[in-house]
């Protein structure tokens, strides 16, 4: 698994895992535990993770859809 995204926005991770579902490409969350630990704050950013061989596929799915990496 690589990072494909490493965010402090609650909004960003749904809608990323949304596009690449459409597209096919697996993706995990990490880190919601130690989000989930800090409360609201929003200091602790969360990853989304894609197999090593959709990272390029799913790089393009966030350039094609204007999503800041």
């Amino acid at each position: 698994m690589e990072e494909l995204l490493r965010t402090t926005d609650i909004t960003l991770i749904p809608y990323v895992k949304s596009l690449l579902d459409a597209q096919g490409i697996d993706s995990f969350e990490m880190d919601v535990n130690m989000s989930v630990l800090e409360g609201s704050i929003g200091i602790l950013p969360r990853r989304l993770l894609v197999p090593r061989a959709d990272l390029a596929a799913a790089q393009r799915v966030l350039i094609e859809n204007e999503v800041r990496l």
